[in-house]
């Protein structure tokens, strides 16, 4: 018995497909976020933030994930909506 002769089980490689873009896609997200929101609130870089800039980066990320989970629930409803109708 030398582990079924060496088949590839295709549901498991689906799904180590879809953690690998899952992942992907979380670190794009991260970067992204932090590019435009580090632009946005971030006048003169220096050795630490100072409150303001502190505020609108909490505010930046959570309005960018908040847009975010929008627009990736629209997505995925709208993908089940065009499955069901095949």
């Amino acid at each position: 018995g030398g582990g079924g002769g060496g088949k590839l089980d295709p549901g498991l490689i689906m799904e180590q497909v879809k953690v690998q873009i899952a992942v992907a896609n979380a670190q794009e997200l991260l970067q992204r976020m932090t590019d435009k929101c580090f632009r946005k609130c971030i006048g003169k870089p220096g050795g630490a933030l100072d409150n303001s800039e502190q505020k609108c980066i909490a505010m930046c990320m959570d309005r960018y994930m908040d847009s975010w989970n929008t627009v990736s629930r629209a997505y995925n409803s709208r993908l089940q909506r065009e499955r069901a109708n095949m």
